[in-house]
């Protein structure tokens, strides 16, 4: 039942899982709307007053800070509503890269209402470094070829973002295997959320009749 919070899938995983490439699918789909915390930061103008203070902060390679991190994302998904491109309740809102960490859980668990994770699980180490490098090359983003970073990268997920997942109920999360192609993990994706989608509707008022 609708409580005021938008209903929310998170797609959750280590760098280089393909969070962003089955969120981007998902948010095509009728019913889902996809929204990447990487994309409100990049869609910034770096003129604007949050869009310098994003760069002081990523410009010293420092992280942003969670409350303005979490300041400027309500404020491009309030944007997104107000111009009719998230339809709440009617509409899942698809998360990735946010919560990042734990304090931001519980700095949005007033806006959002978590109804299923998709945790995008490797095993593998070596194979997610060597599937970000070619990635990184593919779309000419040099500094993320760089091994060095990569694992870095790794470390700080798994020091900073891996606890998020142990803040929601493990009837919640469903592990989906990465390292298969896009359309196989989709399809696995769509198979835990359709169920989840339909309870929701159903758990809906109906629309007035016009």
């Amino acid at each position: 039942m609708f409580d005021g919070r938008y209903p929310t899938i998170l797609l959750f995983g280590a760098p280089g899982v393909g969070k962003g490439t089955q969120g981007t699918v998902l948010g095509h789909i009728p019913g889902f709307f996809h929204l990447a915390c990487g994309d409100v930061f990049r869609s910034l103008n770096i003129s604007s007053p949050e869009g310098r203070e994003i760069y002081q902060y990523s410009s010293n390679g420092q992280l942003v800070p969670d409350e303005l991190t979490i300041r400027i994302w309500k404020k491009a998904l309030l944007g997104h509503i107000a111009i009719s491109r998230y339809r709440p309740p009617d509409e899942f809102l698809v998360l990735d890269g946010i919560p990042r960490n734990p304090g931001q859980v519980e700095m949005i668990s007033d806006t959002i209402n978590v109804l299923h994770i998709i945790h995008l699980v490797c095993a593998d180490i070596d194979k997610m470094v060597d599937r970000i490098k070619r990635r990184a090359i593919r779309d000419n983003r040099a500094d993320d070829a760089n091994e060095e970073v990569i694992r870095t990268r790794l470390e700080v997920y798994r020091q900073e973002t891996e606890p998020v997942i142990n803040c929601y109920p493990n009837e919640l999360i469903s592990c989906v295997d990465a390292m298969r192609s896009p359309a196989e993990v989709l399809h696995d994706i769509l198979g835990k959320l359709i169920p989840v989608y339909s309870a929701w509707k159903e758990s809906l008022p109906p629309a007035p009749l016009s």
